[in-house]
């Protein structure tokens, strides 16, 4: 069968968004991580107090920090793979039938893989059936050989044998509210079971799985990681003391994630760079800042709920039957068409090996900021694969930032080629002076920033309210939810906060040192007086409000009646509310909805 090209499509992106290429895929690495949750007895009689003035175990607090945490990694990182195991137990299910070790897992689900809405949903619900279905007693007792820890290590290291290390971050996640596992033993039993046990956490280490834990402390004592557990991890005298604030934040994280699609700081792809003269180095590429979107939308089944797999045929025009061989196509050429097979055509559109290729050097008053089309990725050399690349590869970015000059290369794929810009780090800018501040203006912006400060303030700590609600309705509809979760808009001003006294005369200092005693600083233009354009955005402010007031908001937003309004309508409410307009209509009765709490 022939089909003709189109020429307009011979060159199009084989893949679904070519803006991967640098930083996305499932080439990147991924995490494989196994939940060690301790279900000794002490874990379901200590209680600690939760947010709703009620007690919940500390068995609670683990088993709903690991629910948290897959609902946002189905969102964050999809691709990466989980085990849960509880160690203590009085039933055991695991590979290596060792007792005391109960490897938790769903239906049509490998013990090691992506987490699933059933998966979940059953983790949520684990402590209903535990004691009935697994039951739990201390592994580790006098007169005894037997070490329930010891085989929690092992069957977790057994799981994270999958993956290469080089395309895979392994860890293992250990939660317990016992800092001395071995309390009630002594003697050479103790010491014996220590040793071992200590063992087969180096060992571990040693094949490149990290053990982290997550110490819960008793309200009567803290946990005293130096009693065991400083040694399992490997941790030195000077980093006991920041071992405990650090867990702690990171339980708390790991309580209170966002639902939020995040690019984790790892290694997304290797790259060669060609220099000339066949000198070539090694770099790893990393994503910087990348805009967040919703996930792919996935068809499926009305009856089973599973993925649909679609499927494509051709037809013969003439005869009506199948074609089973593999269809050809073709470009007319004067009178004559040219025939191509799908071999040719990929061979055709393949510029480059996908190396990077060093073409020369610019000044760097010739890279303009409108050049930039795309997010940065950030490059870093590797010695992995070709020994002596950190050496080139800090003579040369000595040399960019010594001679003021930017590297221009060639990153060529097999559907997009291109030209880039490598820009050496610890570039001071531009040689024009800036406009210097005085020592009055400075101070009071001093004392601005300090009433304004946010403490431990992270740009992570915020997500986009409308995604925020998408990902919330998806889970509700995942995990056969009766409510959709609340969503909190953290972009919002705090107007409470911003109100106080303090704040805002430390706010009006400021505007006067800058500004003036007659002007606003949104108005300074020259002599002082108002824009043009401040004047016209005034009238559109004025007119958004006095429009607003037209409509009631709460009623619509009640009935689904907002869907009706139009673009211009619902941003009559926006700007009266001082709200951003950016976005299309779904995005912009999302932040309606947030704002009036509905």
């Amino acid at each position: 069968m022939e089909m003709e090209i189109d020429p307009d499509d011979l060159f199009r992106d084989d893949d679904d968004d070519a803006d991967n290429e640098l930083f996305q895929g499932r080439e990147s690495t991924k995490d494989l991580v196994v939940y060690l949750v301790d279900a000794s007895p002490k874990m379901f009689s200590t209680t600690c107090p939760s947010g709703d003035d009620k007690d919940e175990t500390h068995f609670h607090v683990a088993v709903s920090c690991i629910a948290q945490s897959l609902k946002t990694q189905i969102i964050n990182h999809a691709y990466d793979e989980v085990a849960i195991c509880f160690f203590n137990t009085r039933e055991k299910w695991n590979l290596q039938d060792l007792n005391g070790v109960y490897v938790f897992n769903v239906a049509e689900q490998e013990y090691l893989d992506r987490p699933t809405a059933r998966l979940i949903k059953e983790i949520d619900s684990v402590e209903e059936s535990f004691m009935s279905k697994i039951g739990s007693q201390y592994g580790i007792v006098s007169g005894s050989r037997e070490n329930s820890l010891y085989n929690a290590l092992w069957v977790a290291q057994a799981l994270l044998r999958k993956g290469s290390s080089k395309t895979a971050e392994k860890r293992v996640l250990l939660f317990t509210n016992e800092d001395n596992p071995f309390g009630n033993i002594t003697g050479v039993i103790k010491t014996d079971m220590m040793r071992t046990t200590l063992q087969r956490a180096r060992d571990a280490q040693d094949l490149g799985i990290s053990i982290e834990l997550l110490p819960l402390s008793r309200p009567d004592s803290d946990f005293n990681v130096s009693t065991f557990y400083s040694d399992l991890l490997g941790l030195k005298s000077d980093d006991l003391a920041r071992f405990m604030p650090a867990a702690g934040k990171k339980l708390e994280d790991m309580k209170d994630q966002l639902r939020k699609k995040m690019f984790k700081k790892r290694l997304v792809r290797k790259i060669t760079f060609s220099i000339a003269n066949g000198l070539s180095i090694q770099l790893n590429s990393y994503a910087l800042i990348r805009p967040t979107l919703p996930g792919a939308i996935t068809w499926l089944d009305s009856v089973t709920n599973r993925p649909l797999k679609a499927e494509r045929s051709f037809i013969c025009a003439d005869t009506g039957a199948l074609v089973q061989e593999s269809a050809k196509r073709f470009q007319p050429y004067k009178s004559e068409n040219i025939k191509f097979s799908v071999e040719e055509l990929s061979e055709i559109k393949r510029f480059s090996a996908g190396h990077l290729r060093l073409l020369g050097f610019k000044p760097l008053n010739c890279l303009k900021e409108f050049h930039n089309l795309r997010p940065s990725t950030f490059v870093f050399p590797t010695d992995e694969e070709l020994i002596g690349s950190t050496s080139i590869f800090i003579a040369l970015h000595r040399s960019m930032l010594r001679l003021n000059r930017f590297a221009v290369a060639f990153y060529g794929s097999s559907s997009r080629p291109q030209l880039v810009a490598l820009v050496a780090q610890l570039h001071t800018g531009s040689n024009d002076a800036p406009p210097h501040a005085n020592d009055d203006q400075i101070r009071k912006a001093a004392a601005l920033i300090k009433r304004f400060d946010l403490k431990d303030f992270s740009v992570f700590q915020f997500a986009n309210p409308a995604l925020q609600r998408h990902y919330a309705v998806l889970q509700a509809l995942a995990l056969e939810e009766e409510e959709i979760p609340e969503t909190q808009d953290e972009t919002v001003p705090d107007e409470e906060g911003m109100s106080r006294p303090t704040f805002v005369s430390a706010l009006e200092e400021f505007k006067l040192s800058v500004y003036g005693d007659n002007c606003d600083e949104e108005n300074a233009v020259g002599n002082g007086k108002e824009s043009e354009t401040s004047k016209k955005r005034k009238a559109v402010a004025d007119n958004a409000v006095k429009e607003c007031a037209n409509y009631d908001w709460g009623g619509l937003a009640d009935n689904g009646k907002l869907k009706d309004m139009t673009v211009t309508q619902l941003k009559y409410y926006l700007t009266a509310n001082n709200l951003p307009l950016a976005g299309k209509k779904e995005a912009l009765i999302s932040r309606i909805l947030t704002h009036l709490g509905k």
